[in-house]
C-alpha cells in the first residue's frame, strides 16, 4: 500500500516537459495544486499576458 502524502500547497511553483507539452503546478492556499497542461504557443500567450499583467503593477 503506499504511503499517503498530505496535500499541502507548500512548495514552489514548477513547470515540467512532458512529451508534447509544458505542464505546470502552482500551489493553492488551503493545500493541492492546480495543473495546468499547455503547449509552447499557450504557453507564450501565458508569458505574454503575465508580462503586460506585472508592467500594470508596476505603475
Amino acid at each position: 500500500m503506499a504511503a499517503m502524502k498530505p496535500r499541502t500547497g507548500d512548495g514552489p511553483m514548477e513547470v515540467t516537459k512532458e512529451a508534447r507539452s509544458l505542464v505546470m503546478r502552482i500551489p493553492l492556499e488551503g493545500g493541492g495544486r492546480l495543473v495546468v497542461e499547455m503547449n509552447a504557443e499557450e504557453a507564450n500567450n501565458l508569458s505574454a499576458a503575465l508580462h503586460a499583467a506585472v508592467s500594470l503593477v508596476k505603475k
